[in-house]
């Protein structure tokens, strides 16, 4: 896999992981205040879900990246 394959493999698997982060932990407020949406979620932590998105994009990139290099898997005709 090259340096770039790799790093458009990773942003894919990064926002994929991401996004199935992103509902958990998320409980709405009890008493929101007026003009905010009564669905946005009292503490997102956001910083923790990246943290995890970006552990577990490292990590699948990786193992995509040996599949591909073992050959189990060829793009090639």
């Amino acid at each position: 896999m090259s340096v770039v394959g790799a790093i458009v493999t990773f942003c894919m698997t990064w926002w994929l992981f991401f996004l199935m982060a992103l509902p958990f932990g998320s409980t709405p407020e009890e008493n929101p205040e007026p003009g905010h949406a009564t669905s946005a979620p009292a503490k997102p932590r956001l910083l923790i879900k990246a943290a995890v998105a970006t552990v577990l994009a490292g990590l699948a990139t990786y193992g995509i990246a040996l599949i591909i290099e073992s050959g189990a898997i060829s793009f090639r005709p």
